[in-house]
């Protein structure tokens, strides 16, 4: 008799360690690894923006209508490109800092839709900070690409309000 309620309590344990895997798969690992995000729920948690080959963000928004922050890292050597989904003339302000490296920066935008690669700069500069606004000239993607050509890795804090859908890393 002990014997079978062991066996009923193993194949409970069993069967209860399995579908809490399955749910952490489907609702963070899949998401933070593969960008593959069924619920929705790995994308209101930031964890969409880990699987980005050569960033690594260390925290993400979450959009209340009002203020948005981005913590990035650029790692040494590489460039991230961090985007928001824009209407023709929605408009956007921004505020960036970086934690004490300079980064090449370019402010632009890609029309939706568009496949010939065109894009339009707003801003190119080189600097550790950077404030200001824009207004969408067309619908599309429109965001920050910062290029770090130092030997370590740089954190920005990006702050940034308006009428956007955010996309995050590209």
């Amino acid at each position: 008799m002990e014997s079978n309620k062991t066996s009923r309590s193993l194949i409970k344990a069993t069967t209860l360690s399995f579908v809490v895997a399955m749910i952490t798969l489907v609702l963070f690992i899949l998401p933070a690894e593969y960008n593959i995000d069924p619920t929705g729920v790995g994308q209101k948690l930031g964890l969409t923006v880990f699987n980005d080959e050569g960033t690594k963000p260390l925290v993400t928004q979450a959009s209340d209508g009002g203020q948005d922050t981005a913590i990035l890292i650029v790692p040494a050597g590489k460039g991230i490109e961090y985007k928001l989904d824009m209407k023709k003339f929605q408009k956007a302000t921004y505020e960036w800092v970086t934690d004490g490296g300079d980064l090449y920066v370019d402010l632009h935008g890609e029309p939706k839709g568009d496949t010939t690669g065109y894009f339009e700069s707003y801003t190119i500069a080189t600097a550790d900070e950077m404030k200001g606004s824009f207004t969408a000239p067309f619908d599309g993607s429109h965001g920050w690409y910062w290029k770090n050509k130092s030997e370590k890795d740089i954190t920005i804090q990006l702050i940034f309000s308006g009428d956007y859908v955010i996309e995050g890393l590209k």
